[in-house]
């Protein structure tokens, strides 16, 4: 029994290297071949879903029409807005030809509201490749249209995936939240690089009109609440048609939340959908959750024994040095990094987190929007 912990601990800390080691690989090689892809003039219809933002909208629309790109559209879903959104849009469409509305007064009861809003974008859609935002995000540059649609080169290619993560703001919520961000970008880009392309983030993704229509849209998960990125993902990108783009210029920023109640909203219907994913990704991302989870229990219980003091810091300390050297090859790639100062507490209160908000979305039977 005397090494049965310390057993458990390198067990748990092999899991989880085992899926960094992964991820590093797999953000190579998706970085290997995001240097091989040529430019294109694909047309591509960006397409933005947008409930009550007319002040987002105003920030946002100049920056997507500002898109140095020669062959592009711009439509705005006004999914049954309360605000001013349509009127300003209205005041835009005839001096701005690139901008398109489509307006949203009611949904059928059968289908979430997003997923109805999207699909009608995506049908009035004039291009073939559908590249998808969030009225609260904003481009990182003006190549980001330009940068997205070089992952469509060949024809073979249905879905890109791209990297969206929060401004930086002071406070151990942000520092938590970039934290939690990078981590799931690391892990569904990495895991991408390595033919496992699971999930994409609706903030910063594209794919084909037409194979969206073929395989019949979001019919799969109508009535979930959330899902129309990850889920749709996951339900059809293969290693073939999936590729991943990470570069400073083809990233997408959005605004996190400012509370601890707003963002376990958020997450609990993020992780939600996870009930929903392919089998093999359930236990690829309950393996990875049961590592974190386990090493952080099993290190406390030799730390506070005091019976294994050196397993208990070697095992931490070789954890965060490899864990450091992945978050920075990652930052390299994306041009963004958070401050570092508190990555241990941060780490140990990511385990905390996925063991509350992961088990209770386990069971969650429905989930609000926020």
């Amino acid at each position: 029994m005397e090494y049965l912990v310390p057993a458990l601990c390198g067990f748990f800390l092999f899991i989880h290297l085992f899926f960094q080691f992964k991820w590093w690989i797999g953000l190579s090689k998706v970085n290997k071949r995001q240097k091989t892809l040529a430019k294109t003039e694909v047309g591509v219809s960006v397409i933005v879903c947008a409930h009550d933002e007319e002040e987002n909208l105003k920030a946002l629309i100049p920056l997507l029409l500002a898109q140095d790109y020669p062959n592009f559209e711009v439509i705005i879903v006004d999914d049954r807005s309360n605000d001013g959104t349509y009127d300003h849009l209205l005041g835009l469409k005839d001096s701005t030809p690139k901008l398109k509305m489509v307006r949203v007064d009611s949904s059928p009861n059968h289908v979430n509201g997003k997923k109805y809003g999207l699909t009608l974008g995506i049908k009035a859609a004039n291009n073939d490749i559908v590249l998808f935002t969030d009225a609260d995000c904003r481009p990182a540059s003006d190549q980001w249209v330009a940068e997205m649609a070089k992952g469509f080169s060949s024809e073979k290619i249905q879905f890109v995936l791209g990297y969206s993560p929060y401004y930086t703001e002071k406070g151990f919520l942000n520092n938590f939240i970039q934290w939690e961000t990078t981590i799931t970008g690391i892990n569904y880009l990495g895991s991408a690089g390595v033919g496992g392309a699971f999930m994409g983030v609706g903030r910063n993704l594209a794919y084909r009109k037409s194979f969206f229509l073929d395989n019949k849209g979001f019919n799969a998960h109508l009535k979930v609440t959330g899902g129309d990125d990850d889920l749709y993902v996951n339900a059809h990108a293969t290693s073939q048609n999936t590729v991943a783009i990470v570069n400073p210029q083809a990233l997408v920023y959005s605004h996190p939340k400012k509370s601890f109640g707003t963002y376990w909203t958020q997450k609990l219907r993020h992780l939600s959908v996870g009930k929903r994913y392919n089998a093999g990704d359930k236990i690829n991302l309950g393996l990875w959750s049961f590592s974190q989870i386990g090493f952080w229990v099993t290190l406390l219980i030799l730390a506070l024994s005091n019976t294994q003091p050196y397993w208990a810091l070697g095992g931490f300390l070789g954890r965060e040095v490899l864990t450091l050297g992945l978050l920075s090859y990652f930052h390299r790639l994306t041009g963004h990094r958070f401050s570092y100062w508190a990555l241990p507490v941060i780490d140990l209160f990511y385990g905390v987190y996925l063991l509350l908000v992961g088990g209770r979305a386990t069971f969650a039977k429905r989930v609000k929007w926020t």
